[in-house]
């Protein structure tokens, strides 16, 4: 996998795009693409539990025991354990089943309560994946457009204190697939 990255500027705010390990990106607070049981699982959010250590597993048991899920489209947050960040946002997206079960709005809504959470946090930067394309079956394309629209929406809208959000992206086609949205939707924007 080569190194890639992307920066466009939103005003004062900026979004890029990167490729890499998402848990090695320093930044203020990083997005894991979550189960609804909280439990830890593949992917990204295998990768963050085995990087932050075990802070991460017993903040999420206590948040369990207190609202026994997180529903899809929804976020958690708790600190980040041995990751180069302060916080992690648990963030649950959609299972893709064909596209007409809402899981558009619902995986728009996982990137917006990453957003809210990094703001209510104090937050000035934050790192995102490629929710819900993994095991959960979102077709890249498709999620990339939501993603980036999402979160250039509210970088242009100046409504959060964010300053920088990065997407980091594991492997060429993700990227390519980022890249393309982010290329179309911040000329659009700008």
């Amino acid at each position: 996998m080569l190194k890639a990255k992307l920066e466009f500027a939103l005003g004062p705010r900026e979004l890029a795009l990167q490729t890499g390990d998402i848990t090695k990106v320093a930044a203020d607070a990083i997005g894991n693409a979550a189960n609804s049981q909280l439990a830890g699982g593949g992917g990204v959010d295998g990768a963050i539990h085995r990087a932050g250590g075990p802070s991460i597993m017993r903040e999420l048991d206590v948040i369990r025991d207190r609202i026994e899920t997180c529903r899809a489209g929804n976020a958690v947050a708790t600190g980040a354990g041995s990751l180069p960040a302060k916080w992690v946002l648990h963030a649950v997206g959609p299972v893709y089943r064909g596209g007409r079960h809402g899981e558009a709005a619902i995986l728009a809504s996982c990137y917006r309560q990453c957003m809210i959470l990094a703001e209510e946090l104090g937050a000035k930067s934050l790192t995102l994946p490629a929710i819900s394309t993994g095991v959960y079956g979102y077709p890249m394309d498709e999620a990339a457009d939501i993603a980036v629209t999402t979160v250039a929406d509210v970088l242009a809208a100046a409504e959060t204190e964010v300053r920088r959000v990065s997407f980091v992206l594991w492997g060429d086609r993700a990227f390519q697939a980022f890249a393309r949205s982010s290329l179309e939707i911040v000329r659009q924007i700008t």
